[in-house]
C-alpha cells in the first residue's frame, strides 16, 4: 500500500515528552514568535482540538476507561485523532499554516505502545487510519526527569486538584515513558529533536527557535 499524499503546503510541528515537561508553554512561546515572523499558526492539542475530541479527552484523562486496557485507550485516542485531523489539522495545513500540536502519534507509541504493550503493528495500523497523510514535519521532544515534571504538573494543577489518569501512574511508569520518547527520537533523528526542558522556559524557547529556523527558514526572522 502506498503512503498517503502529503496534506497541503503547511507544516505540522509536534511537541512530545512526559508530564509537566512544558509543552503547552513552549507552543505558546513559539506561536508568538512565528506570528512576529508573519507566519500563520494554529495551536492545538491531543487528545482534543475539536468538540468531539475534547469530550474523549475528558473521558480518557478521567481514568474511566483505564480498566478496559491500553488497546481500548489507543483506539479511543485514534478516534479522537481522526476527528482532530479532519476538523483542524488538515484544513490548516492545506492553507499553508504551521500547526503546533501538544502531543500526537508519539504519545500513543510511548504510552499505549511502549508502556501499555500494545502490539506495534496495531499502533501502526491505527496511525495509518487516523493520519491520512498528516504526518509531523518536525517533533520537539522535551526531556525532563520525571520527578521534576510531575512536581511541575502538581504546581500547575494547584492544591486540592486531582491528578489525571496518567499523572497517577507510578514513578517507574514515568521513567519508562521518558526512555520511550528518547528511543523514538533516536530512531527518527531526521524528524525528532530532543530539547533539554530543565532550563527556564525562555531559554528553552530560544533553543527551539534556533532549531526551527535551521529546519524551516523564515522570511522575516526575529533576533534570538
Amino acid at each position: 500500500m502506498s503512503a498517503p499524499a502529503r496534506v497541503g503546503p503547511g507544516r505540522l510541528i509536534t511537541f512530545e515528552g512526559g508530564e509537566g515537561a512544558g509543552k503547552s508553554t513552549q507552543i505558546r512561546l513559539l506561536a508568538e514568535r512565528l506570528a512576529r515572523a508573519g507566519v500563520e499558526t494554529v495551536s492545538t492539542r491531543e487528545p482534543g482540538g475539536t468538540p468531539k475530541a475534547e469530550r474523549l479527552r475528558e473521558l480518557l484523562l478521567s481514568g474511566r476507561f483505564a480498566a478496559r486496557g491500553p488497546l481500548f485507550e489507543a483506539m479511543l485516542f485514534a478516534a479522537a485523532r481522526i476527528d482532530h485531523v479532519d476538523g483542524v489539522i488538515a484544513p490548516a495545513l492545506k492553507r499553508g499554516a504551521f500547526v503546533l500540536c501538544d502531543r500526537f502519534v508519539d504519545s500513543t507509541r510511548a504510552y499505549q505502545g511502549a508502556m501499555g504493550k500494545v502490539d506495534p503493528d496495531m499502533i501502526r495500523l491505527l496511525e495509518t487510519v487516523a493520519l491520512a497523510g498528516a504526518t509531523p514535519d518536525a517533533t520537539f521532544v522535551l526531556d525532563l526527569p520525571p520527578a521534576e515534571g510531575l512536581a511541575r504538573a502538581a504546581r500547575r494543577r494547584g492544591a486540592g486538584a486531582r491528578p489525571d489518569r496518567f499523572e497517577r501512574e507510578a514513578s517507574a511508569f514515568h521513567e519508562g515513558l521518558r526512555q520511550a520518547f528518547l528511543r523514538i527520537a533516536a530512531q527518527e533523528k531526521e524528524r525528532c529533536v530532543v530539547i533539554d526542558a530543565a532550563p527556564p522556559p525562555e531559554e528553552v524557547a530560544k533553543t527551539i527557535w534556533r532549531k526551527m529556523t535551521r529546519r524551516f527558514p523564515l522570511s522575516e526572522e526575529t533576533p534570538a
